[in-house]
């Protein structure tokens, strides 16, 4: 990271301060921020990476910045995934088909001292990991930086160690080992209370929680029907041969355009099989029997099928670097 840092950006702090998606009634409006927040983005920062999880708000983020990148004649940042080793199957291989289409080069975030404790014991979502024969750096943040004084904790992501663990250790290493300054995400004011005072540009600038650097969040002004609305009428006809240029909502995974198979569409299967969020295999449930664009998402709440202990913590890891 260079010494410099932030003092070579010229980005307003305070852009979408106050604001919530009302402010950007339109489709179009929404889309125009979008682009705006992602070229300062690809513009201002040295080194920066956008945060993709395979799930759709990451991937239509991911979708803007390559529309930037190819309008303006900047390069697409490398793409950081966090491997917790409890994601759903088509989740893996999501990423990895999309990856090769769209010839990105992702960095695979993992906390190995983890998954190789896990692989040497062979353990099971579930199973307790014995503190002491972690790695001095886990065994910090475990004693030092949540004060957890218990001699084991449970190998699942959706509980206070384990998501720190897995999600926010392994991405600040990350985010040190490649000196990134700019963390692109698809974050959203309307999907939870703790992100609901984020803007545009978000400064991580204290070097005792994370390595400093910015986060970069162009979908802020987006809610859950707007990423789809963006989805099937402007991300997936401008990427997908054969998709009608006007746009079309499919019913199911066999109501695709002629030609388009859903192999061919970057949207994860799981939200054609019913899930709206995507968390880990062990504690996500689907929502409904329909895809996650034609449920009921002015009534139901979207993260329902996530495990709300987890939840219940969001706050308290965000302070901690959590996305």
């Amino acid at each position: 990271m260079s010494e410099a840092f932030p003092d070579y950006l010229d980005v307003d702090y305070t852009d979408g301060e106050g604001e919530t998606p009302e402010d950007y009634p339109s489709i179009e409006e929404k889309i125009e921020k979008a682009i705006e927040v992602t070229k300062v983005g690809l513009e201002q920062y040295e080194n920066p990476a956008v945060m993709w999880t395979g799930g759709k708000d990451s991937t239509l983020t991911l979708y803007f910045i390559k529309e930037v990148a190819e309008r303006y004649d900047l390069e697409v940042p490398p793409a950081v995934f966090i491997d917790h080793y409890q994601h759903f199957d088509e989740i893996m291989d999501f990423v990895e088909h999309w990856a090769d289409e769209w010839d990105l080069d992702v960095i695979w975030a993992r906390n190995e001292d983890i998954g190789n404790y896990v692989d040497e014991h062979g353990l099971e979502p579930g199973d307790d990991i014995d503190v002491s024969e972690l790695s001095e750096h886990n065994r910090h943040h475990i004693r030092n930086i949540l004060e957890y004084e218990e001699d084991t904790f449970p190998f699942l992501l959706d509980t206070y160690v384990g998501n720190h663990l897995l999600k926010t250790v392994a991405l600040n290493d990350t985010l040190e080992e490649y000196d990134i300054d700019g963390v692109i995400s698809g974050v959203r004011w309307d999907e939870q209370e703790a992100r609901a005072d984020e803007t545009f540009f978000s400064p991580r600038h204290d070097p005792d929680i994370y390595p400093p650097h910015d986060r970069i969040q162009p979908i802020l002004q987006f809610e859950e029907s707007a990423v789809w609305d963006a989805f099937w009428y402007f991300a997936v006809p401008d990427t997908v041969e054969n998709y009608p240029e006007d746009g079309y909502v499919p019913e199911s995974d066999e109501d695709l355009p002629e030609g388009v198979s859903q192999e061919d569409v970057p949207v994860s299967p799981k939200y054609f099989a019913g899930f709206r969020s995507l968390g880990s295999e062990v504690s996500t449930d689907k929502s409904a029997e329909e895809p996650a664009w034609l449920q009921d998402m002015a009534n139901t709440t979207e993260r329902a099928g996530r495990a709300q202990d987890k939840e219940d913590l969001m706050e308290r890891l965000r302070d901690l670097g959590y996305m």
